[in-house]
């Protein structure tokens, strides 16, 4: 038998305080964080809406989140350059840049495959259809095609020869070489904890209100200045020394996409959206 709810269960914070009037007791209620439960909810009803997305929709809107995140690899190179030569501090310094794309994706409500890892699994964990799974990895791997391709696409732009990237070259052939100096193992570890952060940040958003922005950025740079290894922003610098000639297609394949999607994956769905999901199915069991 299912537990008994208890007498506050479901209630925000100040509602059946005595001492309140109902005034006091609404705005108790605008600042309590909201349950657990809650959160999941959230999570899972985007996670429908995405599933329930036109495939060409979801397509465009992978597209736009793919080039936006070229951005991160741009004012990255931007703030390097710019930032004063001979100091500890450049590197710190730059990887604030990285925060860029991933605040435009998030803000602008476009389709990113790490994001859609961790909301698109809820449904199916909740549901546990074929159909539904099916609609996920379908999902997926519309997402994760037109992302890659937005991501190849900026780089093309700034591998054109202009005055313009001309200036940026050197930064932009330095911070996309770090794409392929790691071991297929350290980048697959790396690319887990990258996947972990970014899932989180998802959970973590629905409870963050005005605060969403800060959030973004503080798990982003986070992932920047810890070298972590994230599939869509990776890509642009991947793919950019792809086209620059200082890596082949190979390269870019097993060296990079592989074992970053490979960690991505796994630090999104196991690490995040398993575990948060089982510490509220007993919840959601008792109340059916």
């Amino acid at each position: 038998m299912a537990d008994q709810p208890g007498p506050n269960d479901g209630q925000a914070a100040g509602q059946a305080s005595p001492h309140l009037d109902e005034k006091e007791r609404d705005q108790a209620s605008a600042h309590s964080s909201p349950h657990a439960l809650v959160i999941h909810e959230i999570i899972r009803e985007e996670g429908e809406t995405a599933l329930g997305r036109k495939p060409l929709a979801l397509l465009w809107s992978a597209l736009a989140a793919g080039l936006s995140m070229g951005f991160s690899f741009l004012t990255q190179a931007v703030l390097e350059r710019k930032a004063p030569s001979g100091t500890d501090s450049v590197s710190l310094i730059a990887a604030a840049g990285y925060c860029v794309g991933f605040i435009i994706v998030v803000l602008g409500r476009q389709q990113l495959f790490t994001e859609s890892t961790l909301t698109v699994l809820l449904p199916v964990l909740t549901r546990r259809d074929l159909h539904t799974a099916a609609a996920a990895l379908r999902l997926w791997l519309i997402v994760l095609a037109a992302n890659l391709a937005g991501t190849w696409l900026f780089a093309g732009m700034l591998a054109t020869p202009t005055s313009f990237a001309g200036k940026l070259a050197p930064v932009l052939d330095q911070l996309a070489q770090a794409s392929y100096e790691s071991s297929f193992a350290t980048t697959t570890l790396k690319a887990v904890l990258a996947g972990w952060l970014i899932a989180l940040m998802v959970w973590l958003l629905p409870r963050a209100r005005s605060a969403a922005v800060l959030i973004v950025a503080i798990l982003t740079y986070v992932v920047a200045i810890c070298d972590l290894s994230h599939v869509i922003a990776g890509s642009v610098e991947a793919a950019y020394a792809v086209l620059r000639g200082n890596a082949v297609v190979y390269d870019y394949l097993l060296r990079f996409l592989a074992p970053t999607l490979l960690g991505n994956v796994v630090g999104g769905i196991a690490l995040v959206g398993l575990l948060n999901h089982a510490s509220i199915a007993p919840e959601m069991t008792g109340r059916t």
